[in-house]
């Protein structure tokens, strides 16, 4: 199949499998006058490819946990240093949720104490 319908497949755009392609994430044949060509195989692909990104992944750690994933939801097979990787992206996801609950903290404390102009503050 051509990109346009693997794009109508997948509900992604034309656009985005070409990144995808960019990143290494997938790889179309391609045909004597140079299209790029699919299979159902890649239908899948591009399912794992969204399913991790909405898990946060970056596309240079999908393209580490693909040769791992099966099926289209997907489930991993323990490749070796898969699992430290995907602990390494945890642990960055959390500190990154510390951060932001800090300063979410933080302006909800500014907030608590903001008047409008001309308004006296209560002691």
């Amino acid at each position: 199949m051509r990109i346009g319908e693997l794009a109508r497949l997948t509900g992604v755009s034309a656009r985005l499998l070409r990144y995808y392609e960019e990143q290494g994430l997938l790889r179309p044949a391609r045909t004597a006058a140079g299209y790029r060509e699919y299979g159902e195989e890649d239908t899948v692909r591009v399912r794992q490819i969204r399913s991790l990104l909405a898990a946060g992944l970056p596309t240079r750690v999908i393209a580490e946990t693909l040769p791992c994933a099966t099926g289209p939801v997907p489930a991993l097979v323990a490749c070796p240093d898969l699992l430290a990787t995907l602990r390494g992206e945890l642990a960055d996801l959390d500190a990154r949720i510390e951060d932001l609950t800090r300063s979410r903290r933080a302006l909800s404390h500014y907030l608590a104490g903001a008047h409008a102009p001309g308004e006296e503050r209560a002691a």
